[in-house]
């Protein structure tokens, strides 16, 4: 172990990463009066190919983690103030085929621990007298339903919050010139930052918010590592739209497939599955330790350029579409995308200072459900490099070191359905 310490006021902080991880955590640090503080990223928030962007992230505070349940009801008051235009109110719907699912049951615990906001079901049917705008298919269904749940449109939302940082006197560098190419080192300290064009870029402290690119500039698979989700778009009329505005976020829980409202506007009806995803093989050289192959997107190139999506993955969201919106279930797609997660053993977050490397602080691991914190992610994060996080947090969001060869076994938080991981064979990955 080596001895750590955060950074003066007035030391260069580098942020590599421009999603909610790494554009909260420089917020808040420049709120707590840092004034030197750079964010490094490929592209211009939001960000592509980013985990953090496209239409739409469900907002949610059903966890059946007390301490997530708890973040999420302070995030979801804030989003209601600070981020209201952005923000959707239009309720949450868990759906449970028969048998149950074990998720859910810990949700509601923790909801009645907490102040009891949802509502059970055990014949999914009755929701529609309560909900008249659902159009799935509910028989046979149990459901679970929060109506202070919704979605918030999550480019316009970064759009904002990078506004925000760009206002309290955070810089940024993108292109080539904000591509992190590697760290830099000198002896067991990192002291700034390789980048793709012009000279290396000196930092007291560098943070990477990376996400799925994480292993690119360090290996922490041990730790974290990426999965890619399919995601898929289709185009309604306003007519089409108008029948389908008063729906609420649902979600079959086994199959993992999640729907949206259509996005106003533009009358986009989102869906999704969060589950176990598919894995990649790239190589990988941080040019510190030994090369590697891992799964995870490209670092050159915009990754959501290619609307390829694995045959499996199409027809696994048209299933989750026959149960939620029967009528749209056969429509062509007008776009498809996968989005990278970077995932931990238990769906934790990891907020921790390296313990073998100073200078080098890790903001990663959002696993699928960190965006809904966008407003309190910050806070808690800077609380961890400061050393004023609590021992739950601290454990929680701990960066943990190899152990053994379960290192980087994913039994998740629970929440996930579908599939299990498939790796992407040689052809589909050349598609990407």
């Amino acid at each position: 172990m080596v001895s750590q310490s955060h950074p003066s006021k007035s030391d260069p902080i580098v942020v590599i990463g421009a999603g909610v991880f790494g554009l909260s955590t420089a917020l808040e640090l420049t709120t707590r009066g840092y004034t030197n503080v750079t964010v490094l990223d490929r592209y211009l928030p939001p960000a592509v190919d980013g985990s953090s962007v496209d239409i739409s992230r469900i907002i949610r505070f059903d966890y059946g983690d007390a301490f997530y349940s708890q973040l999420a009801r302070e995030a979801v008051q804030l989003w209601a103030t600070e981020y209201p235009d952005h923000y959707h109110q239009a309720g949450f719907l868990m759906l449970n085929e028969k048998g149950g699912f074990e998720y859910t049951a810990k949700s509601k615990q923790v909801d009645e621990q907490l102040g009891k906001t949802i509502e059970e079901y055990a014949d999914a049917t009755r929701m529609r007298s309560i909900r008249p705008g659902i159009p799935g298919k509910l028989e046979g269904m149990s459901a679970y339903y929060n109506p202070k749940g919704g979605w918030a449109d999550a480019a316009s939302s970064i759009a904002q919050l990078a506004a925000r940082c760009s206002l309290a006197g955070v810089s940024f560098i993108t292109g080539a010139r904000g591509t992190a190419a590697s760290l830099v080192y000198q002896e067991s300290r990192v002291v700034g930052v390789k980048v793709v064009r012009g000279p290396s870029i000196r930092a007291s402290l560098v943070i990477l918010a990376t996400g799925a690119w994480t292993n690119h500039l360090l290996p922490v698979g041990h730790a974290s590592s990426a999965s890619a989700q399919p995601v898929g778009f289709i185009q309604l009329t306003e007519g089409e739209a108008a029948r389908l505005r008063n729906m609420p976020v649902m979600i079959n829980s086994n199959k993992g497939v999640f729907v949206f409202p259509p996005t106003p506007g533009s009358n986009i009806l989102k869906v999704a599955r969060h589950g176990w995803g598919y894995a990649t093989e790239e190589r990988v050289d941080d040019g510190h330790s030994p090369a590697r192959v891992v799964s995870c997107p490209r670092r050159d190139g915009n990754n959501a350029r290619s609307s390829y999506m694995p045959e499996d993955a199409q027809q696994g969201l048209r299933d989750g579409l026959r149960d939620l919106v029967p009528e749209f279930a056969e429509r062509p797609w007008s776009r498809l995308r996968l989005c990278w997660y970077s995932d931990t053993p238990e769906g934790d977050f990891i907020a921790d200072k390296h313990p073998h490397v100073q200078g080098l602080f890790i903001a990663t691991g959002g696993s699928g459900h960190g965006f809904k914190f966008l407003p309190v992610l910050g806070k808690y994060i800077v609380d961890c490099l400061e050393n004023k996080a609590g021992k739950e947090l601290r454990w929680k969001w701990r960066y943990r070191l190899p152990s053994g060869a379960d290192d980087i076994v994913k039994i998740g938080d629970g929440s996930r359905g579908g599939p299990p991981l498939r790796l992407l064979t040689a052809e589909e990955q050349a598609k990407l």
